[in-house]
């Protein structure tokens, strides 16, 4: 029997397929080993070995793979091809005794049983099949990157929550690049806090082509009308152009219109160009992220989630399980020449000729540490067309499946034509000096790739114009504005700031923004993201004193250095040790400097049930909640209630709470009075209002 061991089960049974009865295909269910949650599990004083254990909830799993593993006459490790698949295949090797070194790959195998790696990109019988006949030794360059990150981030948490415990609240804790990503949501709050609108105005002119309407109809007319009726915005006065901010307010606007009363408008000059819309390279990670919540609103951690089961394998009827898209962890924009040789085929059957260009193409990553062996995001058959399977998807995989095998396809397809028109207008009165007005308008002549993605291209249909035509003015419309504040970053603006600044990695970005949630660090309000006042108190203490941990170019060099890791070109042991002894040393320092910070707290008008002392809005990990101002004497605390559950109505039972809005586990709605427990009105039925007195 051979033996085949992935992380997951359904990877598992997706996989087994494909193979005779001499394999064995089993999952481990994610990794089997970790280091402690009770203590740090890091022996400082032996050069930070790591001390793995394997948790309780594993050992069934681990017990039950042993006994295969002793059965087997060799074993394959199918993990995922990243650094954490590879760590998962070197930790069951370790827990199974096939290496007497925990180090060195290559050391001698006990027992002589063979065992190899095997990776692929896609879960494919193909695939499968060409992994087997190209077995590998466990990377342990691989391993030690992974070993390393997951030391740090247990140094630095393990090292920093407590302290915050200590000055700030119990349960808090911090991370290592968690507390960066937490450090850019905060400073845009505080920017759009700081933010002082400016106020700007400008000068709309619409206009109309001189057309004969006389000789026909009124329907004809409102059309030709409407056809022929375009905006313009003043531009420029006499010599000099207008900036942004030029019309500082209403006077200067109206002086402006005052000075147009009377004018003559024609066209000065018609310039017309076309430009070429070229295709977005297929997915990666980071863009499929961000694309998933642009357009369906879908969390990172969702948007993967959904990734992960189109990846491992979906029930298509007869054609059993089927892997639909490649690894969705990645930064390559690679893809497979088979891919790009059955896209090209697919696009000459499907579509005509001027949908394909001359040559498939190929993309270029900007990212300096991007693993280039890996492939982008795409589906393993660009014959599995969307529509033809959507009946064996859930609604949430059939939208992913379809934007990823779109976006593959759309960048293999011709670039898009676009006729752009931009018009000077001259606005001229006698003795004055001249205004200048300006159009733009866009038409799309060839749709390429457009054709077959997403992306809204806005026309603006232009009337056709000739230069020196007279034009009417229909009116001058002065616009007020103002300046907006900085947009809150939604999961996916996160996701790009965090590439942006080289800080996380296709597999990490996911992760980071879920525990700012786990950890109450963080809001959504109408999609975005917006800290909470404990994660404003735990980021304002990190800037002041742990300026080096949430510093975006510090934290974006130890990725490097992990890539260098994972690379062979750096010794894992050394880097921890330059960053752990000097971020030790000034932790000591800070744990005497900094003081207790004072409990977050807000005076309300309500009263102790128990004591009739006054209640405080107090903070914590979890949230808000009310607690007596009397503590430690009177320990009364209560939950708080939103007020905009509140629904204006009186308790119908004691007559002093209000009636609010909640839901049941299963997310029923029913109707309470905010004074819970101490009265217990509950009905599902929402309670009539009081007529007026």
């Amino acid at each position: 029997m051979r033996l085949i061991i992935v992380e997951s089960p359904t990877k598992a049974r997706t996989i087994s397929q494909f193979l005779g009865k001499d394999f064995v295909v089993e999952s481990s269910n994610g990794h089997v080993r970790d280091l402690p949650k009770s203590k740090l599990g890091v022996d400082l004083e032996k050069n930070f070995e790591p001390h793995y254990i394997i948790p309780i909830k594993k050992k069934k799993f681990v017990n039950q793979l042993k006994k295969k593993v002793v059965k087997a006459k060799e074993i394959y490790f199918a993990s995922d091809e990243d650094r954490e698949g590879e760590a998962i295949a070197w930790h069951l090797v370790q827990v199974f005794g096939l290496e007497k070194s925990q180090e060195d790959s290559k050391s001698e195998i006990q027992n002589s049983k063979p065992f190899y790696r095997i990776a692929f990109h896609e879960i494919t019988n193909e695939a499968i099949k060409e992994a087997l006949k190209n077995p590998r030794q466990i990377d342990i360059n691989l391993v030690n990157a992974q070993q390393a990150r997951r030391i740090l981030d247990r140094l630095v948490g393990y090292s920093l929550s407590p302290l915050l415990w200590r000055k700030i609240a119990r349960r808090l804790s911090a991370g290592r690049v968690q507390s960066v990503a937490l450090r850019l949501i905060a400073e845009r709050e505080r920017e759009r806090e700081s933010f002082k609108p400016q106020e700007y105005w400008s000068i709309e002119a619409i206009l109309q082509s001189q057309i004969n309407v006389d000789k026909i109809n009124a329907a004809q007319r409102e059309r030709r009308l409407d056809e022929s009726t375009f905006s313009a915005i003043l531009y420029k006065i006499g010599e000099k152009k207008l900036d942004k901010f030029e019309i500082k307010n209403k006077n200067q606007a109206d002086e402006i219109l005052e000075n147009l009363k009377g004018a003559e408008y024609s066209v000065k000059e018609i310039k017309e160009k076309e430009i070429l819309k070229y295709p977005p390279p297929p997915f990666i990670t980071s863009t499929l992220q961000q694309e998933a919540n642009r357009y369906f609103g879908y969390s990172t951690k969702k948007t993967m989630m959904i990734a992960q089961q189109l990846y491992e394998g979906i029930e298509l009827g007869k054609e059993g399980l089927i892997g639909l898209i490649t690894y969705m962890r990645t930064d390559s924009f690679n893809l497979s020449q088979k891919f790009l040789t059955e896209t090209r085929k697919y696009l000459q059957e499907n579509f005509s000729s001027n949908y394909l260009p001359a040559k498939e193409r190929h993309f270029k990553v900007k990212s300096k540490v991007a693993q280039e062996a890996h492939e982008a995001i795409r589906p393993t058959s660009i014959y599995r067309q969307p529509e033809k399977i959507k009946k064996f998807l859930t609604k949430d995989q059939f939208k992913i499946y379809n934007l990823i095998w779109r976006r593959a396809l759309a960048c293999q397809m011709s670039e898009a034509k676009i006729n752009v028109m931009t018009i000077d207008i001259l606005a001229e009165k006698k003795s004055q000096e001249n205004y200048y007005f300006k159009t733009t308008g866009s038409q799309i002549n060839f749709d390429g790739w457009l054709n077959i993605y997403p992306t809204k291209i806005d026309e603006v249909i232009l009337p056709r114009l000739k230069k020196n035509e007279r034009l009417n003015l229909i009116k001058l419309e002065p616009c007020q504005h103002f300046t907006q504040p900085p947009a809150r970053y939604s999961e996916a603006g996160l996701v790009k700031a965090l590439e942006k600044y080289g800080i996380g990695r296709p597999s990490t970005y996911a992760p980071i923004i879920s525990t700012l949630f786990e950890r109450n660090y963080i809001k959504k309000e109408n999609g975005r993201l917006v800290p909470t006042e404990i994660g404003f108190r735990v980021n304002d203490l990190l800037v002041e004193h742990f300026p080096k941990i949430v510093d975006y170019q510090f934290t974006a060099e130890m990725e490097k250095e992990l890539d260098e890791i994972a690379e062979g070109r750096r010794d894992w042991r050394k880097m921890i040790a330059d960053f752990y002894w000097p971020f030790k040393e000034h932790l000591d320092r800070k744990e005497k400097e900094i003081e207790k910070m004072k409990p977050i707290e807000e005076k309300t008008s309500e009263v102790c049930e128990k004591c009739g002392k006054p209640m405080l809005v107090k903070f914590s990990r979890y949230g808000k909640f009310l607690a007596c101002s009397g503590f430690p004497e009177c320990k009364f605390v209560k939950p708080l209630q939103q007020k905009s559950n509140e629904l204006n109505i009186k308790c119908p039972k004691c007559n002093q709470g209000q009636v609010v809005i909640k839901k049941t586990k299963r997310g029923k709605i029913f109707y309470a009075c905010s004074r819970w427990p101490t009265c217990d009105f509950a009905s599902w039925e929402k309670p009539s209002a009081p007529p007026p007195p």
